[in-house]
């Protein structure tokens, strides 16, 4: 059975009360994670919905004999998807359940909920010389209400608009400490509820980011010709937060998640500016814990001096309000235990909608004064296209392919050199660790002799690549200055260059044996890429039907445990125990710790027995691919500027929106969706618009959850099998719903008779 995981690395754009519509999607990935979860470990505690989701794991199990793992491990939000964001992360680390904040959502964002107390009209004469200014929006015919807020909901949000309308001016309406209080409450009714395992795979970490805009700004220092350096202020911060069990790592204080999820949604206007001193207030009433207070503030206040206290927080969204950047910064050191497709999947709630609805150059209306002003402000910054962020994802896979072809290229001639080196020996068809470990040396010095000149070029590219990520590790280790760092750097280089290390000849007989010593004590890279390959080449094999996946099995399970084990050398934490005095000290406890050469002989011993258990027609095939593998990197390797690659499959984007769920009703946001009116705010002033949203969030999330899943598959699936999938999953999600969703019945009982006539489901499994 072929092992592969599906895994997601997951954008949510703000959108602000459409937030409730994107919960819904981000609590159907939980869900599916929930099913991935227990179709693999044996157990059956799933409700109605999530039973579907396995069934189909199971179905693509029997039918493809593929065993597909769904999982989310990288988690980036800003404005509302940052809340999403954080809650969604912190069920998926801890095991605990979504629903605290579907009863967040659907109870407590409303407009009169949120706002402040000290804001709320305390009487009908409350400012009454903003009565005409609250007529005008909520009962003028043909005015705010009655132009932008369907027919069902006007009467509910005229009264809550009007109060709104009569709050205090010029100050934010709605509590920023009532909003920090209610995610406390939500996070920790999760962590109260019932416990379960994680939803991730063992040693498997899960990476959050959220957006925030430091309103007042940090100055940072830029490197220049002349003058040799200036200042500018910047005022983009990325909050990040790590989960690994294997690494001893937790997601993060609820305190810490709390401040991260209220200033990444604090929208301006709405909610004042979060500083450090309201959740400090926060865990005073609680009497919370904060241990990680330092390290957070360590993260709001990198190296410029900004003084804590002076921090002032606003929605993430202002400058970046997709963070894919966020998602692509968290792709490096992933394990790979076994085949993975990854995905980065993105929650656009609204595509093609403003989110302020100003008239623009090219409107009817034209651009004026306000509108210009209000739209530069507001609008345009949350809408820029994400194209800069596809067009890395898409050279870093035109980068993979463009490998992946000159692997292809090269194969018969590295076949044939492998065969001249090997072909006659005997003992090929018997690998034991100690023939492993020779036939490896031989392959690569036989590599280096036939690459000739090329073969210094490459090894000094390999050096530089090591010696800079040493230096960068110490650095992060030592939480070092831009100018300590510089220094650590260059007494760094100066240790290698008097182990010359540095003096690699192109002709062999005239490489020296520092440099020999060198890559074997800290080539980390080296034997990571190098066992990847041979992962490659073993999917290939699969694909192309020259093998069976069962016969490879032995193979597979101690490669990807070799993999995760060196790739866990990559990670931060694994280090936080070194101690160094000097350059030189760092980097003999760095290769002590690393140990490399002994895992080698480790690497082996693992390698040999289960090629031995291998058929004979695939083991020398497989045996000679991995000696070979020198060859192929002395070619690639300076292709990706010395960094290599980390998951090695080209990454594929997917969108989750209404305009792409179109399997039970088309015509996007407008045909669905009421958190769209009034600006975008519409939601937080009808609880049936909250229910309606929320419920569209569930059906659009499983229809696109459907799609991403039975497209990393080896041959589609059939369309009809696909809508009954889709049917039987929209069913249940309507009868988990209904009894919650007590203020939308008429839309529940027509999302049933659509489910019947687009022909998903028969009208007797509707009734």
């Amino acid at each position: 059975m072929r092992e592969k995981e599906l895994r997601l690395a997951l954008i949510c754009y703000g959108g602000i009360s459409l937030a409730v519509y994107m919960h819904g999607i981000t609590k159907e990935i939980w869900k599916l994670a929930r099913a991935s979860r227990s179709f693999h470990a044996g157990r059956d505690d799933l409700r109605p919905s999530e039973r579907i989701y396995k069934d189909l794991l199971a179905d693509i199990e029997s039918r493809y004999q593929l065993k597909l793992r769904v999982l989310t491990d990288i988690v980036t939000g800003a404005s509302a998807g940052g809340i999403n964001g954080v809650f969604l992360a912190q069920a998926i680390a801890k095991g605990q359940s979504l629903e605290p904040l579907t009863d967040l959502w659907l109870e407590k964002a409303d407009a009169d909920v949120l706002l402040d107390p000290d804001a709320r009209p305390i009487g009908k004469l409350t400012k009454f010389w903003a009565a005409p200014i609250a007529w005008f929006f909520t009962r003028k015919p043909g005015g705010t209400v009655d132009t932008m807020v369907g027919l069902e909901a006007r009467e509910e949000v005229r009264a809550k608009l009007s109060r709104f309308v009569r709050a205090r001016w010029f100050e934010p309406p709605f509590s920023g400490a009532h909003m920090s209080s209610l995610i406390f409450d939500a996070l920790e009714a999760m962590q109260a509820g019932p416990g379960d395992a994680p939803l991730l795979p063992p040693d498997q970490p899960l990476d959050l980011a959220v957006t925030v805009t430091d309103f007042n700004g940090h100055p940072e220092k830029l490197h220049l010709n002349s003058p040799a350096e200036v200042v500018e202020r910047e005022h983009r911060l990325v909050l990040r937060f790590r989960h690994d069990e294997g690494q001893d790592q937790s997601l993060g204080s609820l305190a810490s998640l709390t401040l991260a999820a209220r200033a990444t949604s604090s929208f301006p206007g709405a909610f004042p500016p979060l500083t450090l001193a309201e959740i400090d207030q926060l865990v005073d009433v609680r009497g919370a814990d904060w241990a990680d207070r330092a390290d957070l503030v360590a993260q709001l206040a990198p190296r410029t001096g900004t003084a804590p206290e002076n921090l002032a927080l606003v929605d993430g969204s202002v400058l970046a309000n997709a963070p894919f950047r966020a998602a692509i910064d968290a792709l490096p050191d992933r394990p790979a235990r076994r085949e993975v497709d990854r995905r980065f999947v993105f929650i656009d709630p609204k595509p093609g909608i403003r989110a302020i609805a100003m008239p623009r150059v090219g409107d009817a209306a034209g651009s004026g004064f306000f509108s210009a002003i209000l739209g530069s402000l507001s609008d345009l910054p949350r809408e820029q296209p994400i194209r800069d962020n596809l067009e890395t994802l898409h050279a870093r896979s035109i980068r993979i392919r463009r490998l992946q072809h000159s692997v292809d290229a090269l194969g018969p001639e590295v076949e044939r050199h492998i065969q001249a080196l090997f072909g006659l020996n005997f003992f090929l068809d018997t690998p034991t660790p100690r023939r492993l470990a020779q036939w490896r040396a031989k392959a690569h010095d036989r590599a280096s002799r036939d690459a000739g000149y090329a073969y210094a070029g490459y090894a000094h590219l390999k050096l530089s690549g090591i010696v800079e990520g040493l230096a960068d590790l110490g650095a992060r280790l030592g939480a070092m200055e831009e100018q300590a760092a510089d220094a650590f750097r260059r007494d760094l280089w100066q240790h290698v260059r008097e182990l010359k290390a540095d003096q690699i000849r192109a002709v062999a007989a005239q490489k020296n044996a520092p440099a020999t010593r060198f890559f074997q004590q800290l080539d980390l890279g080296f034997r990571i890429r190098r066992l990847r390959f041979l992962a490659r080449q073993m999917t290939e094999l699969v694909d192309q039907g020259l093998v069976d996946e069962a016969d490879l099995h032995p193979l597979r399970t101690a490669l990807y445990a070799g993999l995760g084990d060196l790739i866990d050398l990559q990670n931060l934490s694994t280090y936080k125990s070194v101690a160094w005095t000097s350059a030189a000290d760092f980097l003999d406890a760095i290769a002590a710790l690393q140990n490399l050469p002994e895992r080698d002989k480790q690497l082996d011993a693992a390698l040999a027995s289960a090629l031995s258990k291998c058929p004979k027609a695939q083991r020398r095939p497989l045996l000679l691919s991995y000696l070979g593998f020198p060859y192929f990197d002395i070619a690639t390797l300076p292709m990706l500027q010395g960094e290599g690659l980390d998951e090695f499959n080209p990454i594929r984007v997917d969108r989750i929106s209404p305009d792409d769920a179109t399997a039970l009703r088309t015509g996007g946001a407008a045909a669905t969706l009421k958190g769209i009116e009034l600006n975008s705010f519409g939601a937080f002033f009808s609880r049936k618009y909250r229910e309606n949203d929320y419920l569209w969030g569930r059906l659009h999330g499983a229809d696109r959850l459907i799609d991403i899943v039975c497209s990393t598959l080896p041959s589609p699936i059939a369309q009809a099998d696909l809508a009954a999938i889709k049917g039987r999953i929209f069913k249940a999600i309507l009868e988990e719903e209904a009894g919650r969703l007590t203020n939308i019945p008429d839309l529940i009982a027509s999302l049933r008779q659509e489910i019947v006539t687009r022909g998903l489901a028969k009208a007797d499994d509707c009734a």
